[in-house]
């Protein structure tokens, strides 16, 4: 290579190919940590054939310097103190725009021995993860400038910085920031996730954060027919080759028509699929209770109860003051709906005792779903009868 080629590179200025290269490299890093880090290390929600697993480990050595212990166990840890002060990065705890400007300083802040050990379980512990990935972590990255700027020259390092900077923007600022607190909710999860856009190409399916952070155990991350994960388009593509293989996706539950009887299979599926029950609960419940009440309300109760629709749905651990004392005054003033905002209550504390006795908790949802029609709602009978139609799926 002459001097003329390190000055305009093997490509040369071409801003339509620096422009393709740059997305098609940035889009494989985004496929690597939503497949490999996220939905194989950190969920075990997806099977990968270990030719597969060093392919992506090379690449995320190349292209981010990021160690899949590490991440795993970052990662993990926001699940499991999600909101709370211990979360590694919450926008919730450390403000929107920390994290979405500075996620990946909190990302590597959040490192530490116990956090590791705690939470980095299961993996790589390989000769090349010892002696390569982990103990040269940034001498990939480097090798990726020397490639750019082979082949476009000296705008490579325009093009090498813009890669370093747009992995870590968008993966540890607007999913961990933007996923936190800007959006729509189809479930009513523990935390304040949120569906940054209904179509996940741009991310590879990351956009659905709500959806995860409900079932995060799933390989797929679309739920809803409008909902598009092209993360799992690409696991359908490498299952048919058989380099993957899907764990879970989803609660699997079924429905059986005309079925009458409360029985321990009714108790599992439900609490399986409690997330999709408990927003089954706020469309078919609260909603049209809420619509009822605005019929003939002054104007400051029809003013409160416009609001009602949201806070009155909404998991009570992601409340504020504010909002607690909104459902208070709607409450106060309507009988029918301070009963079902109650049920609403018991019937999330029978699945804070899922750990418990399994006879406890059947009496006690069938008592639940005693009270709830016995309440005389007809919007409450009808929610009633079709979570008597749950039970579990029968293996063949």
């Amino acid at each position: 290579m002459d001097l003329f080629d390190w000055v305009f590179g093997v490509v040369g200025f071409s801003l339509p190919w620096a422009l393709v290269y740059f997305l098609v490299t940035t889009h494989i890093t985004f496929v690597a940590i939503t497949l490999y880090l996220h939905r194989h290390s950190a969920h075990r929600s997806l099977d990968l054939h270990p030719v597969l697993c060093h392919f992506f480990r090379f690449v995320l050595w190349m292209s981010t310097g990021m160690i899949t212990k590490e991440w795993t166990a970052i990662h993990r840890k926001h699940h499991a103190k999600t909101e709370t002060d211990e979360d590694p990065h919450s926008p919730v705890i450390h403000g929107l725009n920390s994290i979405l400007l500075q996620g990946a300083e909190y990302y590597r802040d959040a490192i530490d021995e116990e956090t590791i050990r705690r939470y980095g379980k299961g993996t790589p512990d390989d000769w090349i993860e010892r002696n390569v990935y982990s103990k040269y972590a940034w001498q990939g990255v480097t090798a990726l400038l020397f490639i750019d700027i082979a082949l476009f020259g000296i705008f490579g390092v325009v093009i090498w910085a813009l890669q370093m900077i747009w992995t870590p923007f968008w993966g540890a600022g607007v999913v961990n920031g933007i996923g936190h607190a800007i959006g729509y909710r189809n479930f009513e999860s523990p935390d304040n996730s949120r569906n940054i856009f209904p179509i996940g190409i741009f991310l590879c399916g990351e956009e659905l954060h709500n959806n995860h952070h409900t079932y995060p155990n799933s390989a797929r991350f679309a739920v809803k027919p409008w909902e598009f994960d092209i993360g799992w388009f690409y696991i359908r593509i490498l299952s048919y080759f058989k380099l993957a293989r899907p764990v879970h996706t989803q609660p699997v539950v079924t429905t059986v028509s005309g079925k009458s009887s409360i029985d321990m299979d009714t108790l599992w599926a439900v609490i399986n699929d409690r997330f999709r029950v408990m927003s089954t609960y706020a469309r078919q419940v609260v909603h049209p209770t809420i619509k009822q009440e605005r019929q003939g309300a002054d104007s400051y109760f029809r003013k409160l109860l416009r609001r009602g629709r949201k806070v009155m749905s909404a998991h009570e651990g992601v409340l504020h003051e504010r909002d607690k004392n909104h459902i208070r005054q709607i409450t106060k003033r309507s009988p029918a709906l301070k009963r079902i905002y109650e049920l609403r209550l018991s019937l999330n504390a029978i699945w804070a005792k899922r750990s418990g006795n399994a006879d406890e908790m059947l009496t006690q949802f069938r008592t639940w779903c005693l009270e709830a029609e016995e309440t005389g709602l007809e919007h409450l009978r009808y929610f009633v009868q079709d979570l008597r139609t749950y039970t579990v799926p029968k293996r063949t």
